[in-house]
């Protein structure tokens, strides 16, 4: 039927267009002549008796003879009507010529997921992820768009999903490069994902670009304990540090903090965080500090990258707070995330913005109730939440969802098609990159 309704079309236009081609030429060949109107009261006869040729020129019924379009000749003309085919060929010499930096430019914009689909075109193509006049157009393009990465360990062999938020897709990574050992999801930065684990009684550290699925294991800690992590990458320098606070156990009385160095390749010690009670291992990390919460004292515990130093923020949590996540946003923007409410019919989830000149939590935002009740049914459920760009996840194991808050544009949504495929899933936010290198 479509192709019907182009025939028509097409049909009615080149008619018209002959029409105008073949218009009045002043020859009496039966082309109705176009009459001008007459001066000085003079009458003509209008009755469809008085001329065989005439015809009612009445305003309403008068019919305006089509002409050619001014700077078109008959041929560009012609062109307007005729019908336009979707599956038209095109040579393939003509696009085997053309010129390589435009070629790179433009798969340089195509979003990353789609490149591993046209790499099967040709072998040029094939190897265009090891071509550095395309990771450099890759490097000056936008960012692709936030994702969250979910990974899981299925039969002891990992698995990664990848959500695309601007596409609104779930894609599939292999993740079978990786050792055995790496299995904590420590989390994601400007392209490259880390992980941790222990090899034996070794505890290991891994960076890795799940695109190019390339890897390497960092060297290891002067104190060789289990410890927590945090990645940030300098987009500039081109660098990543790592850093490595308390063990995970929370015996953190003599052990310092540490710093990864991509660029020196080594770890560099630093202060001895103060003896705290840590509420959680959660960490996030905002404007070159990184923040811990506290019970006791209680507040916040702020590590500065530049000079090394910890320092102790008295900035009190909002009452009957169950269980929160810190997370980082942009504009030097520290956000609290939480349960609050003692009994499960009275429970809320809301998100409140740290106030550095007061220290004091600002509530920003709560979540509806019917998302809360679908997220999160029973009073002591699992969630976690994590963040970026002021984009906030929540995530539940129990139900298998996902959902969405944007603080700039204060909009719930949720995630289509959530792959929280295990109890044991870690998720974080991810920007797929193909120029994020692990040196």
């Amino acid at each position: 039927m479509d192709g019907a309704g182009e025939s028509s079309e097409s049909g009615s236009a080149v008619s018209s267009l002959k029409s105008m081609e073949n218009g009045c030429s002043g020859k009496d060949d039966g082309c109705p002549k176009q009459v001008s109107p007459l001066r000085g009261g003079g009458s003509r006869n209008t009755s469809p008796l008085g001329c065989v040729r005439s015809r009612n020129t009445s305003p309403s019924r008068q019919k305006v003879v089509k002409t050619k379009p001014r700077g078109l000749d008959e041929e560009t003309a012609s062109t307007f009507g005729k019908a336009i085919h979707p599956d038209v060929q095109m040579e393939d010499n003509i696009w085997a010529m053309l010129p390589e930096d435009l070629l790179n430019e433009i798969l340089a914009r195509v979003p990353p997921f789609m490149i591993f689909r046209l790499r099967c075109v040709c072998k040029r193509w094939n190897t265009i992820l090891q071509d550095r006049s395309f990771l450099k157009f890759h490097s000056q393009v936008p960012s692709h768009g936030p994702c969250l990465l979910t990974f899981w360990k299925n039969s002891q062999t990992p698995q990664c999903s990848v959500f695309s938020l601007p596409l609104k897709t779930w894609y599939r990574i292999p993740f079978t490069f990786l050792p055995q050992w790496a299995f904590w999801l420590v989390g994601s930065s400007a392209g490259l994902v880390c992980f941790s684990g222990l090899d034996g009684l070794s505890f290991k550290t891994l960076v890795c670009n799940p695109l190019t699925q390339t890897w390497r294991t960092l060297p290891s800690m002067h104190y060789n304990q289990q410890r927590q992590l945090i990645m940030v990458v300098d987009k500039k320098d081109r660098s990543f540090k790592i850093i490595a606070t308390s063990d995970i156990y929370g015996d953190n009385k003599s052990l310092p903090t540490e710093v990864y160095d991509s660029k020196l390749n080594s770890w560099s010690i630093h202060q001895i965080m103060p003896a705290v009670n840590l509420c959680s291992s959660k960490m996030a990390y905002c404007d070159s500090r990184l923040y811990l919460e506290t019970l006791s004292p209680l507040g916040l515990m702020m590590y500065r990258l530049d000079t090394g130093y910890w320092e102790h923020i008295p900035a009190k949590f909002p009452r009957s707070l169950l269980d929160g996540y810190l997370v980082a946003g942009t504009q030097k923007r520290l956000f609290l995330v939480g349960r609050i409410g003692l009994y499960s019919t009275l429970q809320s989830m809301r998100i409140w913005e740290l106030d550095h000149t007061k220290f004091i939590w600002v509530e920003i935002s709560r979540m509806p109730p019917k998302y809360f009740r679908s997220l999160l049914r029973l009073s002591a459920e699992r969630f976690e939440c994590s963040g970026q760009d002021n984009l906030i996840c929540f995530t539940s194991w129990n139900q298998g969802k996902g959902l969405l808050y944007d603080v700039d544009k204060k909009a719930w949504s949720w995630i289509a098609g959530c792959a929280l495929q295990s109890y044991n899933s870690q998720v974080c936010f991810y920007e797929p990159r193909f120029d994020a290198s692990i040196y």
